[in-house]
């Protein structure tokens, strides 16, 4: 079985999925990014499919990029100009093929974290 990429994003300033979060899909390769896909998470703060399926899933480094400030705008937690946090990048490296790497992105207005869930 090969491994595959999988994100989903969650809104804790009001307590639920980001619903309507574009993310973008890129693989770092000698300094340059190359973009593989985008996305827009569902009800559940997830994407559909997985954004690396077993199909394309490669060792190497990757970058998501989370527009975060389009949905915070969309969801009303847009407070200032220039917002503090406008698109969220996440640079990570695959190195077991066969594993499921999980990136997911906890998002309020003025912080986020991440790590590697399961």
């Amino acid at each position: 079985m090969a491994g595959y990429l999988t994100t989903h994003v969650l809104d804790t300033a009001r307590g639920c999925p980001a619903d309507g979060l574009r993310i973008e899909l890129y693989r770092l390769e000698s300094g340059a990014q190359r973009l593989l896909h985008e996305y827009i998470t569902n009800e559940d703060g997830r994407t559909d499919t997985p954004i690396l399926p077993e199909s394309r899933f490669e060792t190497g480094q990757y970058e998501l990029v989370f527009h975060a400030g389009d949905y915070l705008r969309t969801a009303g937690l847009a407070l200032e100009t220039p917002l503090f946090l406008d698109r969220v990048p996440v640079r990570f490296g695959i190195s077991d093929p066969q594993a499921h790497y999980h990136v997911p992105l906890l998002l309020s207005p003025y912080g986020y974290s991440t790590y590697r869930g399961s």
